[in-house]
């Protein structure tokens, strides 16, 4: 009996280290809340932990429809992303918008159409909004392409940021400087803004009143709506353009048209959005999820 136990338990041993470990998909994680949001300033340890902004909390209810994946959080800035994946590790992201030079490196696949709060706008500081918005249009919205050309205004973003095409190709006309931050980067420019290093930048109206509530300073910025930021890019999820990150893209895009295809698409809308959901971004996204759940896969 003693040497049949020991036996078996050998047997199961041996079993267990032969058994694969759960494939693992290791997620880029950068501090944008209210987009995404670290937790005591801290990365999430596992899906629990992800806040319920925008991406995060479409994150939230995306990976719980991926139970054979392990899900690990990784801090790391887009340069960071971008070396790692060239050398051949696997990272997957859902906050960089697809760009013919990152189409080198990623593969992209889509997650949900534009809504109201990814809308970019220009963010100023309140005292000097008369002159940054001198000749504004009577629809109110300014144009960065005008912007851009005057010298008596200065700009500053972040370095390896995309905004999307209608907003890249302006800023792709003129020399804009930009600042390399890291993984925590909303803060990072609206600080220097704030205190006057430059005239403008760009954000999302979402990002600056979060900002400005953490930091005690409501009414210090003002977000302005920008012509170009009209037609914002689908919300995208990239992967390393490696072996793995094909088979992670295909998975997370499986998952998607799985999500899309659910009867019951308002619960899991009210567990991402809350009472947020405009009735504008409800008619997109609900168009949107249709043509997810007939369709095939949307990986490029």
């Amino acid at each position: 009996m003693r040497r049949t136990l020991a036996l078996a338990a050998m047997l199961a041993a041996t079993a267990a280290q032969a058994a694969p470990s759960a494939d693992t998909i290791r997620w880029v994680a950068q501090d944008v809340p209210p987009h995404f949001s670290f937790v005591q300033g801290r990365p999430p340890r596992s899906v629990a932990e992800l806040g319920r902004g925008e991406v995060d909390g479409f994150m939230r209810v995306l990976l719980a429809r991926m139970p054979e994946f392990k899900h690990e959080f990784v801090e790391a800035s887009t340069a960071r992303y971008e070396a790692e994946s060239r050398r051949g590790e696997t990272l997957c992201s859902t906050m960089h918008v697809r760009t013919p030079a990152r189409a080198d490196w990623l593969y992209f696949s889509h997650l949900y159409p534009p809504l109201i709060s990814r809308e970019i706008h220009v963010v100023v500081r309140r005292e000097s909004m008369d002159k940054v918005t001198r000749g504004r249009p009577p629809d109110g919205r300014l144009v960065l392409a005008d912007l851009l050309k005057r010298p008596d205004l200065s700009v500053l973003l972040a370095r390896d940021r995309a905004f999307g095409t209608h907003l890249d190709n302006p800023l792709a006309q003129h020399v804009v400087p930009r600042l390399a931050v890291g993984a925590k980067l909303s803060g990072q420019l609206l600080d220097m803004l704030r205190a006057g290093r430059m005239d403008y930048t760009l954000e999302y109206p979402t990002v600056v009143k979060d900002y400005l509530d953490r930091v005690g300073d409501p009414g210090a910025l003002i977000a302005l709506p920008v012509v170009e930021g009209l037609s914002t890019p689908l919300a995208t999820v990239s992967c390393s353009r490696t072996p793995e990150g094909k088979r992670h893209i295909e998975a997370i895009d499986a998952a998607v048209r799985k999500l899309a295809s659910e009867p019951n698409r308002e619960a899991w809308v009210r567990e991402w959005r809350g009472d947020r959901a405009e009735p504008q971004d409800m008619k997109r996204l609900n168009a949107y999820m249709d043509e997810r759940a007939r369709g095939g896969p949307r990986i490029e």
